[in-house]
């Protein structure tokens, strides 16, 4: 089974920037979908960014313009670069795969927590 482990949040003032990472394992990396998603206090898990196997990236619109996802398949690492940070970008942020039915994977890390302060 693949674990991720996330690193690189947080507390960063409105308008600042952070890079997560997630490290998966296992020798399917190269060929899965990553997402980041999060899941604010109170709020549903929601996918942040996604990119595919083959390099194509898209974005919640909540995060287009601002954040962008890189991926390196020798390293079995996914990146998020994360710009212009609102305090509604708080959260726990994870990363997973996505399935062919664009389902998450059934096991999660233990996130990473971003905090933005106003």
């Amino acid at each position: 089974q693949v674990q991720y482990v996330e690193s690189g949040g947080g507390l960063v003032q409105a308008g600042g920037s952070l890079s997560l990472t997630c490290v998966a394992s296992g020798s399917t990396f190269r060929f899965n979908a990553i997402g980041w998603y999060r899941q604010a206090p109170g709020k549903q898990r929601e996918l942040v960014a996604y990119i595919g196997a083959g390099g194509f990236t898209n974005y919640a619109n909540s995060a287009k313009g601002r954040f962008t996802i890189s991926r390196d398949n020798a390293k079995k690492t996914v990146y998020l670069q994360m710009n212009d940070l609102k305090p509604e970008d708080t959260a726990v942020y994870y990363c997973n795969h996505i399935d062919s039915a664009s389902n998450p994977g059934s096991s999660w890390g233990q996130g990473t927590q971003v905090t933005v302060s106003s």
